[in-house]
């Protein structure tokens, strides 16, 4: 079976979240079930400089104000499909903001172009490459399924990934000529919503599938405290929702072989994680001390995420005799609150303004627990790398962090199942509270190695993933 699949993203040539992960991970992952995946991305610089193997597949005139061409090529044996489009995508930096920081005014073009190419490709206008499903990600794909369901040929059934409910891509209702949408499908029952062009609510409204990256998600966005004004249109494509947790690239992430760590480790040798540790605290200027408690956070710096949280209650993390490392960017006001911390907290607070893939690893490797205390989250990669890596991840109680940790209250210690510190509401009392826990935990240290021991025993990879998303394609087929 030949599925395309189609986003804005794609490890390891371009990234900005957990999509370009996934967009990158699903195809190894799928080949064993008998899926031939292929992705179609945009034709950024990063992206065009890293591909190998390249022909030309199809020449597209006059794409939204210029010339573009579908391109067939690989990247690290990946087969991918590239839409070469210079007016709309040679620009340097962030895939979707400009210089000033904005939006690129004419994303709606941008990425209506990608998905315009995606339905030429599913339409059969590709030699050699037919797909039987289209598995469209995000906003930015979400007009893939309007094209094709009001276009005028036979197209293969689709499937609409929710990775972040939060991004829906709205446009004004005056561009539908523009984007090449005819009247008819400016209705609830298409691409409207609230008077507006919605690309993510065109995908969910009219794709044959919908899924989003847990299950705990999937339910908490069909209620109107987490549907973001799409939880009536959730529910009723409740029988189309499937909620199939993400997986890891376990290749890419394995303490076993990386090599950005110190001293590479495995559940047997956890005494590893101490040169890690003592590495990471040299490289980030803290104190030398193997003893304390360091708190890792890897995050992008966003109301999202609560950061704020962790630097509302970093006088606990002071009082328990504990340091914080933290590596992300984002929110301006966060990010100055943050050096302010590490002025205040010489030795004691750290932080990287920025991302560097090395350095990630090395927290995970050298934090003896991760912060994960976001407002809500679909699914989340870094507790199930920080499970990998034998940090305990601290995690709010919502989404797919509720459905990947396993919380150290009595009954998980007692049956020996614990895997980290869950705490709910999200709040920084609660937040407080999980902190002072995973604080006796860490000076249980039987308690502790046993509770490192089964993280780095789960399953976090993309094996029984995979086999769901093929069991719904399948599905689908028939």
């Amino acid at each position: 079976m030949k599925v395309l699949s189609v986003g804005s993203e794609l490890y390891p040539l371009v990234k900005t979240g957990g999509l370009a992960d996934v967009m990158g991970a699903l195809p190894a992952a799928l080949a064993p079930e008998g899926i031939a995946m292929r992705a179609l991305i945009p034709g950024y610089p990063s992206v065009l400089a890293g591909l190998t193997k390249t022909q030309p597949a199809l020449d597209i005139p006059a794409l939204f104000g210029g010339d573009a061409r579908i391109i067939s090529a690989e990247s690290q044996g990946l087969p991918l499909f590239v839409l070469d489009a210079p007016h709309l995508f040679a620009r340097p930096g962030n895939p979707y903001l400009g210089p000033d920081g904005m939006d690129w005014p004419d994303n709606a073009q941008r990425f209506a172009a990608l998905c315009r190419a995606a339905a030429m490709i599913a339409q059969g206008t590709v030699a050699g490459f037919a797909p039987d499903v289209v598995h469209a990600h995000d906003w930015q794909a979400g007009l893939l399924p309007a094209y094709l369901r009001f276009g005028e040929r036979p197209a293969p059934p689709t499937v609409m990934t929710v990775h972040n409910l939060a991004y829906q891509g709205q446009f004004p209702a005056y561009l539908l000529g523009t984007l090449g949408l005819p009247a008819r499908a400016f209705t609830i029952d298409g691409v409207e919503h609230y008077g507006a062009i919605g690309f993510l609510k065109a995908g969910m409204q009219l794709a044959d599938a919908i899924t989003t990256v847990s299950p705990s998600y999937a339910a908490e966005i069909a209620t109107p405290e987490g549907g973001m004004g799409l939880d009536g249109l959730i529910r009723a494509r409740a029988s189309a929702m499937h909620g199939i947790l993400n997986g890891l690239d376990t290749a890419v992430w394995n303490p076993a072989t990386d090599a950005a760590l110190a001293v590479q480790f495995t559940s047997r040798t956890l005494a590893g994680r101490a040169a890690n540790k003592q590495a990471l605290q040299a490289r980030m200027g803290l104190d030398q001390d193997k003893a304390v408690l360091l708190f890792g956070l890897v995050s992008r710096l966003a109301s999202q995420k609560g950061i704020d949280l962790v630097i509302e209650t970093l006088p606990v993390i002071d009082a328990l005799g504990a340091q914080l490392v933290v590596l992300g960017a984002g929110d301006p006001s966060i990010e100055r609150a943050l050096r302010a911390a590490v002025v205040m907290r010489p030795g004691r607070v750290a932080a990287t303004i920025g991302f560097e893939e090395a350095l990630a690893h090395l927290i995970q490797s050298g934090a003896d627990a991760i912060l994960v205390p976001s407002r809500f989250e679909p699914c989340g990669l870094t507790q199930l790398s920080a499970q990998r890596y034998g940090a305990i991840p601290v995690v709010a109680r919502v989404g797919g962090l509720a459905d990947t940790v396993i919380d150290a209250n009595e009954v998980g210690l007692t049956a020996g199942v614990a895997t980290g510190v869950q705490f709910a509401p999200v709040a920084a009392d609660a937040l407080a509270l999980g902190l002072r826990r995973t604080a006796a935990l860490f000076a249980d240290k039987p308690a502790w190695r046993r509770m490192q021991r089964n993280a780095m025993a789960l399953d976090v990879s993309w094996t029984q993933p995979a086999r769901r998303y093929a069991a719904l394609y399948r599905s689908l087929v028939n």
